[in-house]
This record gives C-alpha cells, sequence and structure tokens, in this order.
C-alpha cells in the first residue's frame, strides 16, 4: 500500500485562496460592494473598504446600515460555503479548476437573519468575522460581528440562519 507524499504546503495555500477567490468572486453583491476575504488557515476575515458611496447618514458621517447588514449576512454566507466545500477541495472531489471556471456549488439560502446595530459604522474601512455554531445536512446557524479600529468594540453583530443545499449527487 503506497501512500502519497504529503503536498508542499505552498501547493496547500495556493489551491485554498484560489478556491476562496473563487468562490467570493462568483457572487456580484460581493463584487459591487467591494468585499475582500483574508484567510489564515481555516479562519476568514472579510474586509469591506470604505468608500464614500457606502454613507448613509453624511450628517454623522456614518456607513448605511443596509451596507453594515449586508457586509454581515456576506461574511456569514461565504464563511459557512468556505467551511462546506472545504473537504470537498481538499480530496480534490471538487477541483479548484472548475471554480475558476464559474462553476460554483449552490450557496446556503438565507432563511432568517437579524443585525444587532451596537454603534455607527466611521467613514474607514470594516472588519468581519463569522463563526458557524450548527452546520447540520439541512440546516446551518452563523454568528457574525463586525468592528472598524478595534475588535472589542464591534460595531454590529448579526445571526443567521440558513438552508444548506441538497447534495442530490
Amino acid at each position: 500500500m503506497s501512500r502519497r507524499p504529503p503536498e508542499p504546503v505552498q501547493v496547500v495555500k495556493q489551491r485554498r485562496d484560489a478556491a476562496l477567490h473563487a468562490l467570493a468572486g462568483g457572487v456580484p453583491y460581493i463584487q459591487f460592494l467591494g468585499i475582500q476575504f483574508d484567510r489564515r488557515g481555516d479562519e476568514l476575515t472579510a474586509l469591506l473598504p470604505f468608500r464614500d458611496e457606502l454613507i448613509g447618514n453624511p450628517f454623522l458621517p456614518a456607513i448605511h446600515g443596509g451596507v453594515t447588514a449586508a457586509f454581515l449576512e456576506v461574511t456569514a454566507v461565504i464563511s459557512l460555503s468556505y467551511q462546506w466545500l472545504w473537504e470537498d477541495v481538499e480530496s480534490g472531489e471538487l477541483r479548484v479548476e472548475e471554480l475558476e471556471a464559474g462553476n460554483l456549488p449552490r450557496l446556503p439560502k438565507t432563511i432568517d437573519f437579524t443585525v444587532d446595530y451596537l454603534r455607527s459604522g466611521l467613514p474607514r474601512d470594516a472588519y468581519a468575522r463569522a463563526r458557524v455554531t450548527r452546520s447540520g445536512r439541512r440546516y446551518a446557524s452563523v454568528q457574525a460581528e463586525a468592528w472598524q479600529d478595534n475588535r472589542d468594540r464591534p460595531m454590529a453583530q448579526a445571526t443567521a440562519h440558513f438552508l444548506m443545499p441538497r447534495n442530490d449527487g
């Protein structure tokens, strides 16, 4: 019984980054908002670069609440999808070349989404992370939080429930 030698770490990193880039790049709204993802191991951090168009209240000025909610929802769904696809990408069952060609799997569908606005989003970059609290074959729960200068002072947090895509193979 011969075992394959382990892949070089750079090859693994490139495959993981390419899968994430293809996943996030396949959603036009993510591109519209300019959201980017940074991967460290299996943890994703979303970045919403500040632009004047994101301001909802010019008198404060503050980032529009809808932009904040969308940022949290995108972070939640991409984090959940990336975790869900991780094994398939790592095993080679799901090829990165197919993802890059636009053959993306169906994403989870939002069942409900609740946002708590904790403070105004200032005119600067925002960051977010999501944590999958439950993931089953049909249903998943995710918590997300967004912050700007200090992660210990979140500007908003969200709880989301998703219907997982069916894998009818």
